[in-house]
């Protein structure tokens, strides 16, 4: 009988804030009942280096099979944020074959080919929004098998604060996940987690909030070093047998760093480029970080707080009634609020908007620890109910708090995105586990110049949710218009930069064509005021150090199209047009997998090894960078494009403040700050000039 098996590992997690998340954790899944027996996590070694505004995670697993027949392994893993996959790699012989990018029904079928051949083969593909799933066989009896997998991730900061999440929870929503499958979340004999920092900017201090374990290396300003598990454990390895005496680790907590740049670095444009000698075009990653020239803002504003209380809320919900509580008691006495539940339908708590006063708070209270969590998740129906009965003299803010996927009622996401396009309110949505549909709660921030929070229960969620504080306590940048002429600029994404808080970056990924010197113009709205900002660019002939952004670039463009997909429907060229992109760049989407077979078997059916080569060119152009001096990416050192300072968090501390596992979620006290990011007047979001 062939086993399925399942190992969540780099996934991006988006957690219940500040309780424990009642979910499996990463690891071996063997269908409950089957009889056959677990496999066994061997080995679990992952090797982050982040560097030029991108993470590159890679990923080793050893997966034994101590049973007498062989088995099938079923590997999956929630999608991590912005991720693209590019690699995976299968050992045969004991050598490495790294996998090809065909379409998914061909990537399908010439698995099961060889599978049915007895024959050494893998294959990963993309389910939906929240999986990646690698299918490897065989695992042969009392042996084991090595795979790795390598995935690239843009890394920003915000108000001075980086941020890197490897997550090793799963969100705990997929109830028919849960009734089928039985975990084994045990690494039995290496772990070891290696984050290495080299930074075009000073950093003052790395954090780790929930593994004060770890083993943190500043080897200068720039560089930066984490380490957990094995290579952090050498000084309690027995010397004869080789083992550690931590026993075995349990892939249940998620690995969240944070760093912090040094206080007082100047706003800035940076680029970093990819252009093959002699190629026609190149590929740019373009960071705009503005000086700190948002101002605070006060008065009353109305707030909804649009709360989702389904099944899978019930080890959350407690806390998110506390998290109310003292939300509710920071407003002003001259905010109101409305309060909506929603499950498999909604209602209204409040019955319109309420005075912010201590009485009214406390009666509300009440009426919530009443309530019990059960039921689907009608998450258009509770979103409907929020955004009726605005009222237009009055600037307003929509909280949305789910941690599941929209299952009853309307689920698809044109449906939420026209009912968005309807009304003039800023929608911030925070976004609790792993399993809730990122996608489409990110895509409906976004529309409605809102921004999304993504939160892990290793977080220092404090100091998280203090830098959401300072967005919503200031102005913002609106209607962002980004122009550039000298120089030949395509295909940018994202097309339309929309909305720009304090402290947010803006990262553009774009083709050039031709060489030299550009000039780079931004304009936004302020309180209602135009700003210019412009700078002098450098876009070069050669530049062979960051092939990545390559598939980068690519990635977001697929994003892009996907959304328009999931917005107006698939058609032939939007479909066609992301399976060409991932084929030419080598990436894993809804409609292309990786195949590993024989490379003896790719020859024979005549599949050119593109995605090796693209491999190996990335590999050689790290070590080249590793082997050099960290290299400065700033474009307008001689003439700034931004005046001062960039923003930094307004009391300090910011995401380096120790996390207190029995502080109550505090992310409605932190929307409780009086704060008003502007009247909520729509305007169309400009579109990028190209030259």
């Amino acid at each position: 009988m062939k086993l399925p098996l399942i190992c969540c590992a780099p996934l991006a997690l988006l957690t219940a804030i500040l309780c424990p998340l009642l979910a499996n954790a990463a690891g071996l899944l063997t269908p409950a009942n089957s009889g056959s027996g677990a496999l066994e996590i061997k080995a679990h070694e992952v090797d982050v280096v982040i560097e030029d505004g991108y993470a590159i995670t890679t990923v080793d697993q050893v997966f034994a099979n101590p049973h007498d027949h062989a088995l099938e392994a079923i590997y999956s893993f929630p999608i991590p944020e912005k991720a693209a996959v590019g690699e995976f790699t299968y050992w045969i012989d004991g050598q490495p074959v790294s996998g090809e990018v065909l379409e998914r029904e061909q990537a399908r079928d010439l698995y099961e080919q060889e599978k049915a051949q007895g024959r050494e083969t893998a294959l990963t593909e993309q389910n939906d929004h929240y999986s990646f799933q690698s299918s490897v066989y065989p695992v042969k009896a009392n042996d084991e098998v090595r795979v790795r997998m390598v995935y690239l991730q843009p890394v920003h900061t915000d108000l001075g604060i980086g941020r890197y999440v490897y997550p090793l929870e799963e969100g705990g929503t997929d109830e028919g996940k849960l009734a089928f499958w039985n975990f084994e979340d045990e690494v039995r004999e290496s772990f070891s987690f290696k984050l290495s920092m080299r930074s075009s900017y000073p950093v003052e201090d790395f954090r780790l909030p929930q593994h004060p374990q770890a083993q943190i290396l500043r080897h200068d300003s720039q560089q930066w070093q984490v380490a957990l598990g094995d290579l952090a454990s050498e000084s309690q390895r027995d010397p004869e047998t080789g083992a550690t005496s931590r026993g075995n680790v349990r892939l249940d907590k998620d690995i969240v760093v944070y760093w912090r740049h040094e206080q007082g670095l100047p706003g800035a444009i940076d680029m970093v480029s990819y252009r093959e000698p002699g190629s026609p075009a190149g590929t740019f990653m373009m960071t705009l970080t503005p000086g700190d020239d948002l101002s605070p803002l006060s008065g009353g504003r109305d707030w909804i707080f649009v709360l989702d209380y389904s099944g899978s809320m019930s080890g959350k919900y407690a806390t998110l009634i506390e998290g109310m509580r003292k939300g509710l008691a920071k407003l002003d006495p001259s905010d109101r609020f409305r309060i909506i539940l929603f499950n498999n339908s909604s209602r209204e708590l409040t019955r319109g908007f309420v005075p912010a006063d201590r009485n009214t708070v406390e009666r509300y209270m009440r009426e919530l620890e009443s309530t019990q969590p059960t039921g689907g998740t009608n998450l258009y129906g509770g979103l409907q109910q929020g955004l009726a009965d605005l009222d237009s003299d009055r600037p307003s803010a929509v909280i949305l708090v789910t941690d599941g996927v929209a299952n009853v009622g309307v689920t698809e996401k044109k449906g939420f995105m026209r009912l968005l396009e309807q009304r003039d309110v800023r929608l911030f949505t925070y976004v609790m586990g792993n399993s809730a549909n990122r996608p489409l709660l990110e895509g409906m921030a976004q529309l409605s110049h809102g921004f999304s929070v993504n939160v892990s229960n290793s977080d220092d969620v404090v100091g998280l949710l203090a830098q959401t504080a300072d967005k919503l306590n200031h102005q913002a940048y609106r209607d962002l218009d980004i122009d550039f002429d000298g120089v030949k600029v395509t295909d940018i994404t994202p097309a339309n930069p929309g909305t720009l808080y304090r402290g947010q970056q803006l990262t553009l990924l774009g083709r050039y064509w031709g060489a030299g010197d550009a000039e780079v113009s931004v304009s936004g709205m302020i309180a209602g005021e135009e700003r210019r900002y412009a700078a002098n660019v450098v876009f070069p002939e050669d530049s062979v150090l960051n092939p990545e952004l390559e598939r980068l670039w690519a990635f977001a463009s697929i994003e892009a199209v996907q959304n328009r997909i999931d917005f107006l429907g698939e058609d032939a060229d939007s479909r066609q047009s992301i399976v060409d992109m991932a084929l030419a760049y080598g990436l894993v989407t809804n409609y292309t997998s990786l195949v590993v077979v024989r490379d003896s078997v790719f020859e024979q059916l005549g599949i050119s090894r593109d995605n090796a080569k693209r491999i190996e060119r990335e590999r050689v152009a790290r070590e080249e960078r590793a082997g050099g001096p960290v290299q400065s990416h700033r474009q307008d050192t001689s003439a700034p494009a931004f005046q001062g300072t960039r923003a930094y968090p307004s009391k300090g501390g910011g995401s380096m403040g120790s996390l207190s596992v029995v502080l109550l979620l505090p992310l409605l006290w932190i929307l409780g700050v009086r704060s008003r990011p502007g009247s909520a007047g729509k305007r169309a979001a400009r579109t990028i000039k190209q030259a």
